[in-house]
This record gives structure tokens, C-alpha cells and sequence, in this order.
């Protein structure tokens, strides 16, 4: 007696497969429903569900290749069957292996390549060759009350992986801007269904006015090369189960000379002029956009003369070796592959500006320095200034002291009351007191009545007293005799 199967099988998905859209297909009528509708028999509700994850399924040759299939019932089942069938192109299906319930009936020409697991309708292909692409069918069939039937169809293909790819430049040695042509072949040992795209600098490869591509894609020509074609340029290629990227490489394109210009490490430039002063010795460069590298020569008109003085980037003029103050130059640049050649002109002239640069270094004194100078010549002279009042005084008075015959220093002395002249230098204040008599008083500290000079005010300045003194001296000459 052979045991009911479950009401309902529902079979796990493989890794990596969940989330793709499920379809299920009438195989009475051969169309696809969703997943979620239900096949109709004879006016009655089946509830038979067959899906696959993809409907289209790449393998690689040589490795085994697992075809997933799930379904589910809601009916009573005493035996289920599972058929898988094979077809190719404008064939009819071959029969692979079937199974009852848990008995697989293979097909004794493949009962060791394909393998299946029942209740698991799910298919294993091991190993796959080429001769294994095509269509597989699964039919799934549920005995109860009736038969109900459904199946789903998969696209096997079958592919080698792609190797690195390798890619060939003509002509290798390279083409010139404008008279060459190019092309880049991309080569692939192994792969199959290869796909070409081709890269520059990372980004995709598009038909322009210059850029052309073969049937294939697998070769890229360039008609004519310019300057712009010079990049990183790759072949990608791709296949259903792999892609690879070949190595970069530059295609070498000869062009130029481009922006050629002359430029120096001293003297004042003003367009095409170079001023210079004299005894100045000038480094000229002379430069510009080329493959391969310019050779360059320089050239000086004289007198309506022209020749050439030196060949190579630089020049060295030294300012007073130049006859004339205003002398014209020229810097000729050949590219010897592209055979183009470009020139520029300069003049030199000679001048003395050596004044006026210190003129100009003289201004560009920043004002703080000026005003720190101005300052220290204020403070300065300031104290110059207080030293000679302290000291400028005093030196006069003591060389006129010092003059005198010893005779009238020792008057003064006794007239003073003091050993040293010095002494008596000062500031003397007078001051009058009115009393009764009518006759003023002196302080204690002015010079007594009884020596002042007849007739003089009291009130006399300090300049007054000092040269006074002498002639009391001489008026009185026995005052110091007592």
C-alpha cells in the first residue's frame, strides 16, 4: 500500500534565489500564471502550484548545476509524480528521469549525470557540458479525487569563464596627429558569448567622428589621431557568468609644438619685452606642448642680420656684452617627428634702473620703521638737551671764577662770608617791608644795606646782584683789611 503524501509540500529555495518572481504554468495550455492564481480542471478549483525561481539559468562547463523547483496542493493525494524532460531547439522533448511518490525511474543513458530526491522535485546536472543547454521541463502530477497536473520550463545555458583579455596597438610605434590612423584590437583566449566594451581613462567608449568599432566590438579605430585620443585606454569583456578587464595601456600619438612662450628668472617683462638692467646677467627658458620633444634654437637680429647664437631650452644673456641697448630675439621651436615648427619674438632692453630700484626699496620702507626712527631722534635729543642745561651753566660761572686773580677771590671771599665763591651762587629773593620811618627792609638773606651800591633798588634781578659784586669789591678795598 503506498502512504498519502502531505495535503500540502511547499520546497525550500536554494541560497540566494529568494525574492525572485514565481510563475506557474497550465501545462494543459502552455500559458504562465501568477503564483498565486490556481489551475483550473474541468471547472474545479485544483490548488496545484509549480514555481521555479528564474526561468533562465547560467552554468559554467565542467561544474555541476542545481535547477530549484518548488509546489503545493490543498487536495487529497494518494500518489505523486515528478517528470523532468529535456528539449532543444526544433526537437522534441527527451525524457530524463521521473519518480512515484519516493521511486526515481531514470533514463539508463543519464541515470548518472541528472539526480533528483523526492519528494524534492529540484534538479542537480553533474557534470555540465555544452550539449546540456537547452530547455528542461519539470511536470508535476497529483492523484486524488482526479489528477491535476502543472509545470514550469528552465533556459540552461552553458559557458566558459572569460581569461584576461590582452590588448594590441597598430602601428605599435605610434601615428601623428592629424596624418595617422589607430587601432586597438582587444584579444581573449577563452570564454564563450563574449561581450566587448571598450574604456578610456574609466569611462565608456562612444562612435564619434574619429572612433570606430568592428562587428564585434572587439577592435576600436581611430581615424585620424589628435591630441585629445592620448589617454588610458582597456578592453573590458563580459560573458553570462564572468567579466574581465585587460591591463591599461597609451597609445603613443605624436603631436606639437603647442603654447610656446618664452619666459626668464629676472627683468621686467611687458609682453614681448624683457627690460634688463645693465651689468645684469638674464637666464632665459623657452618652452612648449610637444611628443616628442622639441629641439630648439635661439636667434638674434642685429642690423637687420639674423643668425643663430645657441641651440638648446635656455639661454644666458649678459646685459653689458650687448652692443645695443634694444636687441631682438627669437626662439624657434622643431618637432622633428611631426615636422611642425613654431617661433616667438622678444626684445631686450638694456637700461639703468639700479637707482631706482634702491629709490623704489627706499619706499617700500614699511611706516613703522620710520616712525621708530623719528622716534629714537626725538628721545635722543632730548637728553642731549637736559644735559647741557644741567651742566652748561655751571661750567661758564666756574671758568669766570676760576679766571679771577687770587687777590679778588679772597675779597669776595671776605664779601661773601664764604671759603668758596661757588657757594654764593644762587637764587637770592628781596623782599621790602614798609615800616614806620618809611624805609624798606630786606630779608634775612639778601646782601646787607650797609654794602649794597648807593642809590640802587632793592629790588634788583638775579643778573643784577652776580655783576654787582665786583665793582662793591673795588669800591671797598679795605673791607677784608679789619
Amino acid at each position: 500500500m503506498t502512504p498519502h503524501p502531505p495535503r500540502s509540500v511547499v520546497e525550500e529555495t536554494p541560497p540566494g534565489l529568494e525574492g525572485r518572481s514565481e510563475r506557474t504554468t497550465d501545462s494543459r495550455e502552455g500559458t504562465a500564471t501568477p503564483r498565486t492564481g490556481r489551475l483550473q480542471r474541468a471547472g474545479a478549483c485544483s490548488g496545484l502550484k509549480v514555481a521555479v525561481p528564474s526561468h533562465t539559468v547560467h552554468g559554467i562547463r565542467g561544474q555541476a548545476l542545481y535547477l530549484p523547483v518548488h509546489y503545493g496542493f490543498h487536495t487529497p493525494a494518494s500518489d505523486i509524480q515528478i517528470i523532468w524532460l529535456f528539449e532543444r531547439p526544433h526537437t522534441m522533448p527527451k525524457y530524463l528521469l521521473g519518480s512515484v511518490n519516493k521511486s526515481v525511474v531514470p533514463d539508463l543513458e543519464y541515470q548518472h549525470k541528472f539526480t533528483m530526491m523526492p519528494p524534492n522535485a529540484s534538479l542537480l546536472i553533474n557534470p555540465l557540458q555544452f550539449t546540456d543547454e537547452g530547455n528542461y521541463i519539470v511536470k508535476v502530477n497529483i492523484q486524488g479525487n482526479g489528477t491535476v497536473s502543472a509545470s514550469q520550463k528552465i533556459q540552461v545555458t552553458v559557458d566558459d569563464p572569460v581569461t584576461k583579455p590582452v590588448v594590441q596597438t597598430q602601428p605599435s610605434s605610434g601615428a601623428v596627429e592629424y596624418v595617422g590612423n589607430m587601432t586597438l584590437t582587444c584579444l581573449v583566449e577563452g570564454g564563450t558569448r563574449l561581450v566587448y566594451q571598450w574604456l578610456k581613462n574609466g569611462r565608456p567608449v562612444h562612435t564619434s567622428s574619429t572612433n570606430s568599432f568592428s562587428l564585434q566590438n572587439n577592435s576600436l579605430h581611430i581615424v585620424p589621431v589628435t591630441k585629445e585620443d592620448i589617454g588610458n585606454y582597456s578592453c573590458l569583456v563580459k560573458n553570462p557568468i564572468s567579466e574581465m578587464e585587460s591591463d591599461i595601456i597609451m597609445p603613443t600619438i605624436y603631436y606639437g609644438p603647442y603654447g610656446l612662450q618664452v619666459n626668464s628668472d629676472k627683468g621686467l617683462k611687458v609682453g614681448e619685452v624683457f627690460t634688463v638692467d645693465i651689468g645684469e646677467a638674464i637666464l632665459f627658458d623657452c618652452s612648449a606642448d610637444s611628443y616628442p620633444p622639441n629641439t630648439y634654437s635661439w636667434i638674434r637680429r642685429t642690423d637687420n642680420v639674423t643668425y643663430v647664437i645657441k641651440h638648446g631650452p635656455r639661454l644666458e644673456v649678459a646685459s653689458e656684452k650687448i652692443a645695443q641697448k634694444t636687441t631682438d630675439y627669437v626662439c624657434c621651436a622643431y618637432n622633428n617627428v611631426t615636422g611642425r615648427r613654431d617661433e616667438t619674438h622678444f626684445t631686450i632692453i638694456i637700461t639703468s634702473v639700479g637707482i631706482e630700484k634702491l629709490a623704489q626699496k627706499g619706499k617700500s620702507l614699511s611706516p613703522l620703521a620710520s616712525i621708530t626712527g623719528i622716534s629714537l631722534f626725538l628721545i635722543i635729543s632730548m637728553c642731549l638737551l637736559l644735559l647741557w642745561k644741567k651742566y652748561q651753566p655751571y661750567k661758564v660761572i666756574k671758568q669766570k671764577l676760576e679766571g679771577r686773580p687770587e687777590t679778588e677771590y679772597r675779597k669776595a671771599q671776605m664779601f661773601s662770608g664764604h671759603e668758596d665763591a661757588l657757594d654764593d651762587f644762587g637764587i637770592y629773593e628781596f623782599v621790602a617791608f614798609p615800616d614806620a620811618s618809611g624805609v624798606p627792609r630786606m630779608s634775612t638773606r639778601s646782601v646787607p644795606a650797609s654794602d649794597g651800591v648807593p642809590g640802587q633798588d632793592l629790588h634788583s634781578t638775579i643778573y643784577e646782584v652776580i655783576q654787582h659784586i665786583p665793582a662793591q669789591q673795588q669800591d671797598h678795598p679795605d673791607c677784608g683789611k679789619e
